[in-house]
């Protein structure tokens, strides 16, 4: 007879994944699939039909092979689902990554309330181009009115596939409070000013659950179409960064760190747990207003500060050129003495950001310097110019780790990494040698960490999946899994600071 096993559905912007976990959460079976968004009538929409598709189809595949017994959903931030009466997807779903128009923006915050308010107030900095959930909302509402007009329920995108499976309108906390405007921070609740301001009132679900409850068991309608039976459970849901934060959050108690969670979104967060039952201050020094820092909200329900930068997308943006250049896939190693003579020059800079209006560094125009000459990504990309740089591939893919591990530096201060603070790298950049040895000589006083979790995202998924069919808390799971952790050398450099200022007055 087939064991009980738990089916996890792992959305990111472009892959998306379908694992198989035991109940000592091993992972017996992954299926992977590539969606590029749509454009129609020039607006930017997430592919849904052909998404649940690929869902409820391996699923069904999966349901010959396993006795799936639970389902847990987790996925990227800055999506929403709106549907009508009937329960049918109303509105196009809108990707996060189109760039409405200019005007949009300052319309919003002359309805919604200022960036400075609307920061303090719901813990969430402005981050384009429609990464603010509500602001998509926005978007929405104006583009298709009619449309909107009959929204009955909207959305978070786990939610949506739990709705997709069970028939039942959920929420949870990690996802209200995720960069969206829409959770009031202050009195804990739903936003009022926005909710009223987007014409939501009573479209919205009472209250937020925590993302280890169960939405529902399968639906009738759904049993044939996705294999499952009617007694399996499915899970609310959960936001990716907390669902990869929730196996460190099990694992490490009461103890504070800090976690770099790296893909194509690097996700710097530092969580300080609840004590005596009061949650940790949500506040922002001066300095942060406007920043892109801002706070998630744990699967535990704790605030967590937050940083974001699109790391992993800098990444492969210039490793492509770079390897195109040179016909190669191979990527040099690590040279010490290389990285010391261009902190030496300091002549050499790549500088963010890919996607204009992200990361910690916002307004800045990506762009490569040598010496005193700028060269545009625009035209590197487009092979117009060539920087002399990147004819020599080492020194280019040193200066390229240098630009990341500086940028994760400013994320890493503002969530409040301080000496003493272990702190974690996961996902992507785990295997990137140099940057880890970067960032370990940027921090010499903080013991740094690689991980070697290989799915952490869909782990945290999978913990909420079986804590929702077994009724208890994820804390009762602590002991299922291990995290390997291996301890980052630390190289010395000289130059680092000074190559950091020269860094930061050209950003």
């Amino acid at each position: 007879m087939a064991k009980d096993v738990i089916a996890v559905f792992d959305v990111g912007k472009t892959n998306k994944k379908v694992l198989i976990y035991d109940r000592t959460m091993n992972v017996l079976e992954r299926r992977y699939r590539h969606f590029e968004s749509e454009v129609v009538d020039g607006v930017e929409l997430e592919p849904l039909e052909a998404i649940q598709e690929w869902f409820l189809d391996t699923l069904k595949e999966l349901s010959l092979e396993h006795h799936i017994t639970s389902v847990g959903v987790t996925t990227h931030g800055a999506t929403l689902v709106m549907l009508d009466e009937d329960g049918q997807v109303a509105c196009p779903v809108v990707s996060y990554t189109h760039t409405p128009p200019e005007e949009l923006h300052d319309q919003f915050y002359a309805a919604m309330g200022s960036r400075r308010e609307l920061q303090e107030r719901t813990a969430t900095v402005e981050l384009l181009p429609l990464i603010n959930g509500a602001k998509l909302i926005y978007f929405t509402a104006r583009r298709w009115p009619e449309k909107y007009a009959r929204v009955r329920h909207l959305l978070f995108f786990p939610q949506y596939f739990a709705f997709l499976l069970t028939g039942v309108v959920t929420a949870d906390y990690t996802y209200a409070g995720c960069h969206s405007y829409f959770w009031d921070y202050q009195g804990w609740k739903w936003d009022e000013r926005i909710i009223t301001g987007l014409g939501l009132e009573g479209r919205m679900p009472e209250a937020p659950q925590p993302s280890w409850c169960v939405a529902g068991t399968v639906s009738p309608a759904m049993v044939d179409r996705s294999g499952l039976a009617e007694d399996v459970s499915v899970t609310v849901g959960i936001h990716d960064s907390n669902a990869s934060l929730l196996p460190y959050l099990l694992k490490k108690g009461n103890e504070e760190f800090v976690l770099n969670s790296t893909g194509t979104w690097c996700v710097a967060m530092h969580p300080v747990p609840s004590r005596d039952g009061q949650r940790s201050e949500v506040s922002f020094a001066p300095e942060e207003i406007g920043k892109s820092v801002f706070f998630n909200i744990s699967a535990f329900g704790d605030p967590v500060k937050t940083t974001i930068l699109m790391g992993g997308l800098e990444f492969e943006t210039y490793t492509k050129i770079l390897k195109e250049l040179h016909r190669t896939e191979d990527l040099p190693e690590f040279n010490r003495s290389l990285y010391q003579r261009i902190l030496d020059q300091r002549q050499y800079f790549i500088i963010p950001g890919v996607v204009a209006g992200t990361g910690q560094f916002p307004g800045s125009r990506p762009r490569v310097i040598e010496g005193g000459r700028e060269y545009p990504l625009e035209q590197i990309r487009s092979g117009a110019v060539v920087p002399p740089l990147f004819q020599d591939l080492p020194a280019a893919y040193a200066v390229l780790n240098l630009s990341i591990a500086l940028q994760s530096r400013v994320a890493l201060q503002r969530v409040g990494l301080r000496p003493g603070l272990a702190l974690f790298t996961e996902g992507g950049f785990r295997h990137n040698f140099d940057y880890n040895a970067l960032l370990a000589a940027f921090f010499p006083e903080n013991q740094v960490f690689v991980t070697g979790i290989e799915e952490a995202t869909s782990l945290g998924a999978a913990i909420t999946a079986l804590a929702a069919q077994e009724q208890k808390e994820p804390s009762a799971y602590r002991d299922l899994f291990e995290i390997e952790t291996f301890p980052v050398k630390l190289e010395s450099f000289r130059g680092l600071p000074e190559y950091e200022a020269a860094f930061l007055e050209r950003v």
